[in-house]
């Protein structure tokens, strides 16, 4: 054999052998892609403070989620410490909030994004309880419009090479104790 057509097959190797190791495998075969919940944690963390103005009525300043695995519900969960303001409240209140959601893969920019987020513990010291019955049966709806669906982790295009050769694209997202798992199924037809 060649000097260069073995080092082109060595590199050939190399480069996928690189494209198999960010990827592991289910008992079926077929690539799964992990993600630590400190890869999360920290690309969420890159997100915030995040300030949201609803008019003159409400400004909400949300820090840093912590994030918490809830791989029974394959769902997340979210406590949030937050600042609100604002003519509906008064006067500034610090409080924080707990949220629960799901996961959904976005092929357009390759994000895992959180959706349907529900509101699960809401603490805001002496808020009147009036206004805190407010601010409950509002704060889903705020959410929703304040951070949409939230962008909580972008693949690479390395991360998906060895699936794109075999004609997969992402499918199922699995919340496990580690963090997640991102399953692969068969792309559709052109």
């Amino acid at each position: 054999m060649h000097g260069g057509r073995r080092r082109l097959l060595r590199a050939l190797g190399a480069g996928a052998a690189l494209a198999v190791a960010s990827c592991a495998h289910s008992a079926g075969g077929v690539p799964i892609h992990r993600i630590s919940a400190g890869q999360l944690q920290q690309a969420l963390s890159a997100r915030f403070p995040l300030r949201r103005s609803f008019g003159a009525a409400l400004e909400l300043e949300l820090r840093t989620p912590v994030l918490s695995l809830l791989p029974e519900r394959n769902r997340l969960g979210a406590d949030v410490s937050f600042g609100a303001s604002g003519a509906a409240l008064q006067r500034a209140y610090d409080g924080r909030f707990a949220l629960e959601f799901g996961l959904r893969y976005e092929a357009s920019d390759r994000s895992l994004r959180a959706h349907q987020l529900e509101l699960r513990a809401l603490d805001l010291p002496g808020l009147p309880a009036q206004g805190l019955a407010m601010l409950q049966a509002a704060l889903p709806q705020v959410l929703r419009q304040a951070v949409g669906e939230l962008v909580l982790h972008t693949l690479r295009p390395q991360d998906l090479a060895l699936a794109d050769s075999l004609g997969l694209q992402p499918g199922a997202i699995t919340v496990t104790r580690q963090g997640l798992e991102v399953g692969f199924i068969a792309q559709p037809p052109p």
